[in-house]
């Protein structure tokens, strides 16, 4: 018989690579987790987790067992939900902003979809700007996004720095004006570059301009250009360029806006799930910890 406390330990760690961490996200302690996860293998009689002083793997058995765990637990939080006279239900429009397409969004929403089966999700993928100015015609109930520092829109999640990357920064560097590739306006990633190479006196051309970050990333890892993204972000590939060889950037927060229309315990209930994931950092966004143990400028 499988005990589903066991089970929800074993899927935090297997999340977060961490007992430190997943501690910390299910309000035990560090031991207790430890302890689940030993009567867990225990019980099954295989080894699930590989521990040493550098990194927390999953064995064979332990992938094996990572989808059943989540249906298990999934089928719990449904059936929870489902006799929850309070539960978050009925539509609810997010926008998020494209520089978190990747990583953990798609994490976050299968758990906040499995924890509240009965809310329709109604998703949109743009530029910060863009978003704000579809909230403000009353056509977003939430926002996940980017502001610069200073402004007052939003509750702050967390600050990043944003940074320079290339496939082959020797490459970008020696070319006569520095080759870019950038979102279209009015992306705030864009002007903050472009005021920083303002300031620097530096010579710049665009090469590429897309509105997805997909785009972006292919033509800056076929060597197109430079690319800049919040650093916990950054594609793997692509090596970061510290200044002085570029000029530094400013730093830009990530946010939560909600609407004053919004249903309240919805947004409630997504912005516990986002702070769960993200109240520590981009942590465990496995390209961006590539893109960094690459970078050497």
């Amino acid at each position: 018989m499988l005990d589903l406390v066991q089970l929800r330990s074993f899927v935090m760690v297997a999340q977060t690579r961490s007992f430190t961490l997943s501690a910390e996200r299910l309000g035990l302690g560090q031991s207790t987790v430890s302890q689940h996860l030993q009567r867990l293998e225990r019980g099954l009689g295989r080894r699930l987790i590989d521990r040493d002083t550098h990194a927390v793997r999953l064995t064979a058995d332990g992938e094996a067992l990572l989808p059943h765990a989540r249906q298990l637990l999934a089928l719990e939080r449904q059936a929870s939900a489902q006799f929850d006279t309070f539960a978050p239900r009925g539509p609810f429009r997010l926008g998020i902003s494209e520089d978190l397409v990747s990583g953990q969004l798609p994490g976050l929403l299968e758990d906040f979809i499995a924890d509240y089966p009965s809310v329709d999700l109604q998703l949109s993928v743009a530029l910060s700007k863009t978003l704000a100015e579809m909230q403000d015609r009353g056509e977003l109930d939430l926002v996940m996004a980017k502001r610069r520092i200073g402004e007052r829109r939003g509750d702050a999640i967390l600050r990043e720095p944003l940074v320079w990357l290339a496939g082959d920064p020797e490459a970008m560097l020696a070319k006569p004006a520095l080759p870019l590739i950038v979102f279209p306006p009015p992306s705030l990633t864009r002007l903050l570059l472009m005021e920083a190479l303002e300031r620097s006196g530096m010579p710049w051309r665009i090469v590429c301009s897309c509105q997805s970050l997909s785009g972006l990333t292919a033509a800056a890892r076929a060597g197109m250009g430079v690319l800049v993204q919040p650093r916990s972000l950054a594609p793997a590939g692509l090596r970061e360029i510290a200044p002085p060889l570029l000029p530094a950037l400013e730093d830009v927060e990530f946010v939560l806006v909600t609407a004053r229309s919004a249903d309240h315990a919805t947004v409630s209930a997504f912005s516990r799930k986002v702070r769960e994931r993200f109240g520590k950092g981009f942590a465990g966004l496995a390209s961006a910890e590539a893109g960094r143990k690459d970078g050497i400028f």
